[in-house]
């Protein structure tokens, strides 16, 4: 009975070493309510002052995303509304929120066994952020921060209550949006990198925007309001 209850133990071990590449800790240091998305795994979570949320990311999860909403309301079903980072009135989200919205984004062991992650302000800004390696490993394998008083000093075309919009989403066309090839900066995403020099300030800000951990052996960190 001991050798098979211990082999089970070492089964279900090697199962979840194997399912799980990543542990993301959300925490919520604003002295606000923060009502966490996480997608495509997690739905949401609210996290008050303080509060942490632990996700579980399975290897090779990519185009994933985690984003604060603010000033929502909910019912016991679930349904409701948020003034920044909606995702289709639900707590559970399945798909993106509405901007604006601070992004971390990741995918996890895609090219040469690497973690890709970074901040996002492509969809705009509403919370500070911070996103880490909880085990930094040297090079671009370190803490990126988005704590600047960007709702404050917002441009007046962006403005919007709770957060600071982007450009496509507000003037729409190719030199802000980036859709139908080649772009460059504007001085609206020049706005958002003077400020937040690690974060995306456009769709195509790679270079300086992009961050990689080895696979496999890190784990992340996301705090909002750092």
């Amino acid at each position: 009975m001991g050798y098979l209850t211990s082999s089970f133990i070492l089964f279900f071990l090697a199962f979840v070493t194997y399912t799980y590449a990543a542990t993301i800790e959300v925490r919520n240091n604003c002295p606000y309510t923060v009502w966490v998305a996480s997608t495509p795994i997690g739905g949401g979570r609210r996290l008050d002052r303080g509060q942490t949320w632990v996700i579980n990311a399975p290897r090779g999860t990519k185009m994933a995303r985690i984003w604060g909403r603010t000033n929502c309301n909910f019912n016991g079903a679930g349904r409701g509304s948020c003034q920044t980072g909606d995702c289709g009135g639900v707590l559970q989200c399945t798909g993106w929120g509405k901007p604006p919205n601070t992004l971390a984004e990741y995918a996890l062991d895609q090219f040469s066994n690497l973690d890709f992650w970074d901040i996002s302000l492509v969809d705009g800004f509403n919370i500070p952020m911070t996103f880490a390696p909880t085990n930094p490993s040297g090079g671009k394998c370190h803490a990126i921060h988005c704590t600047a008083n960007i709702n404050g000093e917002c441009p007046g075309p962006l403005r919007v209550p709770g957060g600071c919009n982007n450009p496509c989403t507000t003037f729409g066309g190719q030199q802000y949006c980036c859709t139908q090839g080649p772009c460059g900066p504007t001085n609206f995403s020049r706005f958002f990198k003077q400020r937040c020099p690690n974060a995306y300030s456009y769709p195509q800000d790679d270079p300086t925007s992009l961050f990689t951990c080895p696979s496999g052996s890190t784990n992340y960190r996301v705090v909002f309001c750092p």
